[in-house]
Order: C-alpha cells, then structure tokens, then sequence
C-alpha cells in the first residue's frame, strides 16, 4: 500500500541532497507519494532536476551557516547562534505537525533536519554523526554534546545510521561507540547509501576535482584548483559544483572545465578517474568506499567533522589528505596515488534495509516516550 511521505533534507553542501536522492527515487520507484522540505539553493536545484516534477517540494528555511575563512570564527558564530537554532527546531515542528494535519502524510523521514518530526506518524531521522567533534576533543565536552543531540532526536522513532555496524564503518568515532546509552532499538545500521554504482568503463581520466561546499570556501578551493591547473599532467576534469551554471564547459591549460555536472556525469566521472580530489563530506566517503577509489581530500575549514574523517581515513593508509590552507595540489596528488584507496564497501543492501526500517510497525510518539522517560 502507497504512503504519503514527508522528506525533509538538511541544506548543508550537497551531500544531504545526493544521498537523500537515492532513497527519495526508491519510494517513488515502489509507488509512494513524497513531498520534499528543504530551503531553497543549491541542494534543492539538484533535487528539481533530478526528480523532474516527479515530487511536490516545500521551501523551508534551514539552520544558520557560520561559516567563514577562519575555523575559530566558524565556531564562534556557531556557539553564538545557537538560540537561534533552537528556536527554529521548534518552529519546524510545529509546522510538521501542521503539515501532518493538512495533508495527511503517513511518515516522516528526515535528513538530518531536527525539528521535522510527528507525534501523530512514525518519524525516522537518517544521521551518520551520533557524535560531535568538538575543538581540542574535550571528552567530557563532547559527551554533553551528544547528550544534547539525544534529547533534540527525543521524538524519532528511530535513528538510521547509513554506516556499516561493525568495525567503524567508514565513520569511525562519528557513527560508532557513542559515549551515552541512545536506547533499545533506537539505533539501526542501515548501511552506506551510495547512488554511484560502479560501471565497467576504463580509467581514463588521471585526476578529477569534484569542487563543493558553501561560500566562501567553495570559491577559495576553485581558485587554487584553477592555479594550479598549469603544473599538471595527464587528463583532468574539474567540475566547479555550481548548479546555476550547469552546461557550461571551457578549456585551461588542457583540463575540461564544467560549470556543473549532474549526477549520472558525476557518477561516470568518479568510476573513469584514477585519482579524485574531493571534500571529505559523509555522502562523498560513501560513494569513494562503494567505488575503492584513491583521492586527496580537502575538508572544508571549520567543518569538525570532514577534518576527523579526512584524518581517519588518511591514518589508515586510504587516501592522502590537506587542509585547504596548506594545498599543494601538484605535491600532495602523487601522495594521493600512493594510497591503497577507499575499502570497498557496497550500498546495494542498504536501499532495501531503509524501507524496510520505515515500514516496520511502531507507534508514532515512541521515540519521545522513551526519552521523557529518561530524562
């Protein structure tokens, strides 16, 4: 039986959008009707694009992004704009409630989105960072953090964690071992939600740069790309992450320019590369470990948690990793090809393990029962 679904999808980068895609092109694939709630910019564009009408969409703003050019800033605006943040979880439940009343939805599903969630329908809240990184990894700090982070998740039924369960995953600490006891049953590993599938194409390009992230550090990161284009050899695309200009292509110094490329270019593009040159954000570790790939990872400054993975994974000998202030693009790329690659770890169970996390009987409010009653 069809179900009317609300899908919520956090706005940060495109990575919430790219894997939210896979699971949203799943419901609609068996029947179900889903209206998308997201704010309006660059993820959404990419959501309009690729489901082409196939889903009703809300425009809803998102929590605040503090970033800036410098880490400590980031982390200041964070802290400081913290109030504001819980006041708009607040208002995004009440207008799930609205929403649930109006229309009629049977579940709700939300990336990452706090604030989206029912007490009338079951609600899942898809989430692969159970814990956050905070400055200078004070334990006692970061125990509160994810204690805070519990109790905001109160009224989920369950937290879908798109990580393997064993051996850290490709998380690591993120997913893994959380410092608080979150619940029976409140926790469930789906496993990895990759949209890339592997295609039996060669590899024929030497070095793709898949450039993303938010402003100012997008522009930042194109720019040194762009520089150091001169100095390098072999065959290289670099694809600039910007929606709005999608269709546009040019020549520097013999590397293949886009402004934008959609997610089946994107997807053959990482299968023919030898060497990408991405962010270390969740949804890209996803599709790199589906593919084994070899890459140079830039996280974005100030996002705690694309600087853990980039350093988890660069520990282990999967890939080579910099900051953005520290790139040396043509120094750095050998020592991404000397990397033995992301392990391998296939997505195609865990699609099926989603919907049926969603389908399985539960009582709409249990997730918030539970944790008034541990409160």
């Amino acid at each position: 039986m069809s179900k009317k679904i609300l899908f919520a999808v956090h706005d940060w980068g495109l990575g919430h959008a790219t894997r939210s895609l896979l699971l949203i092109r799943a419901l609609l694939d068996r029947g179900d009707a889903v209206t998308v709630l997201m704010a309006p910019g660059p993820g959404m564009d990419l959501l309009r694009a690729e489901l082409r009408g196939a889903c009703e969409f809300i425009e809803e703003r998102d929590i605040p992004k503090p970033f800036s050019r410098h880490p400590a800033i980031f982390y200041l605006r964070m802290s400081l704009g913290m109030p504001r943040v819980f006041a708009l979880f607040k208002h995004e439940q009440k207008l799930t409630e609205k929403l649930v009343a109006q229309r009629g939805f049977d579940c709700i599903v939300s990336d990452s989105r706090f604030g989206v969630w029912s007490r009338e329908v079951p609600s899942f809240c898809i989430l692969h960072s159970l814990r956050q990184l905070v400055p200078f990894r004070l334990r006692w700090l970061e125990r509160e953090v994810e204690r805070g982070q519990w109790r905001l998740l109160r009224g989920f039924a369950q937290i879908l964690v798109p990580d393997a369960e064993s051996d850290g995953g490709i998380s690591g600490e993120l997913g893994h071992d959380p410092a608080i006891d979150w619940g029976e049953g409140r926790l469930r590993y789906i496993g990895p939600l990759s949209g890339v599938e592997r295609m039996d194409v060669p590899q024929d390009i030497d070095y793709f740069f898949s450039i993303s992230g938010v402003e100012p550090h997008q522009s930042m990161l194109t720019e040194r790309v762009l520089a150091a284009l001169p100095r390098l050899r072999g065959r290289i695309v670099v694809t600039l992450g910007k929606p709005q200009h999608a269709g546009e292509v040019r020549t520097i110094d013999g590397a293949q320019v886009h402004g934008y490329l959609d997610r089946r270019a994107q997807a053959e593009m990482l299968n023919r590369a030898r060497v990408v040159v991405t962010r270390s954000g969740y949804t890209t570790l996803m599709e790199l470990a589906n593919l084994g790939k070899r890459a140079l990872f830039v996280p974005t400054p100030g996002q705690s948690e694309q600087e853990y993975l980039a350093r988890f994974h660069r520990e282990r000998g999967h890939v080579w990793s910099s900051t953005q202030r520290e790139l040396d693009i043509p120094r750095d790329l050998p020592r991404a090809e000397a990397a033995r690659g992301m392990p391998r770890i296939g997505s195609a169970q865990s699609v099926r393990n989603f919907l049926a996390a969603i389908d399985r009987p539960v009582s709409a409010p249990l997730g918030a029962d539970a944790a008034r009653a541990r409160t």
